[in-house]
């Protein structure tokens, strides 16, 4: 595994950012300047989006991967998200395949080489609907495969370790494989986040660091805390990449608390007793 000063950067959209300069800001306060990027403010906010690759690049700062947010996702209950996340739903793919389209776009013009999303929820019990799934995934990793010479990550939480590998495996794309967020494992209380990394190792291409306590009951949300305050087990997670042969990024995610800054900050500082 790569050291912390070559491997850690953040997620853009943790720290809220209505502009590239404010992005730009953002990097400075927390002193990295590597961040995973959030693609569609580009092609859908162009007036304030546009120029963010120059900008970001004359400020010095490296654009690591990208990820692409799909349309009609709502996270207000573990149930919503099921029944409207990612590219599951007939109602929103149309959308989702041309605004996929213009991130494959954004990606060949930043030069990127990984983009990541949530697939939504993989069906177990409907064969139709998941074969349905896996033939959506194909065409949007060889969109982006063919237009950026991209891979395409799937993030881990929304299904079993186990189920993810089975689905991969039926997708059968080199270029389609995981971007492992233990806390994501947690607070969808979809198993152990170190047995889910060892399980996915060969096909791990990038991280986020982030961290959650469980669900207080099925069917609630787990919450997400600062790193080093939840339930991951840091040593064991940085291990079990290590082991698996990672060489990908560490990417820092925030997505609550009132500090985003300061905890991203935080685990940039409780990050290097791990991976050196």
């Amino acid at each position: 595994m790569k050291p912390a000063d070559q491997s850690l950067a953040f997620c853009s959209w943790s720290t809220q950012p209505k502009c590239p300069n404010c992005l730009v800001k953002n990097a400075n306060e927390i002193g990295i300047s590597r961040v995973q990027l959030h693609l569609n403010p580009i092609f859908e906010s162009p007036e304030d989006w546009a120029d963010a690759g120059q900008k970001l690049a004359d400020a010095g700062i490296t654009v690591v991967s990208g990820m692409f947010t799909p349309k009609g996702e709502d996270y207000s209950t573990p149930a919503t998200i099921q029944k409207t996340g990612g590219v599951v739903p007939d109602e929103t793919w149309q959308d989702n395949l041309a605004a996929f389209q213009q991130t494959a776009d954004v990606a060949k013009a930043m030069g990127l080489s990984q983009v990541s999303f949530h697939a939504g929820f993989i069906p177990e019990d409907d064969k139709a609907l998941h074969d349905k799934l896996v033939d959506r995934l194909r065409q949007l990793g060889d969109i982006l495969k063919d237009k950026a010479g991209a891979d395409l990550l799937l993030e881990t939480g929304q299904e079993t370790a186990d189920s993810l590998d089975r689905f991969l495996a039926e997708v059968d794309r080199q270029s389609i494989a995981v971007n492992f967020d233990p806390a994501n494992m947690i607070l969808y209380g979809m198993g152990d986040p170190i047995a889910a990394a060892e399980k996915l190792a060969p096909r791990i291409r990038q991280a986020h660091v982030k961290d959650a306590t469980s669900p207080p009951e099925p069917g609630a949300w787990g919450v997400e805390v600062a790193v080093g305050t939840g339930e991951v087990n840091w040593d064991a997670f940085f291990k079990a990449l290590d082991a698996g042969g990672f060489d990908g990024n560490l990417v820092i995610e925030r997505e609550a608390g009132d500090d985003r800054i300061g905890d991203i900050k935080q685990a940039a500082a409780y990050v290097p007793q791990f991976v050196g």
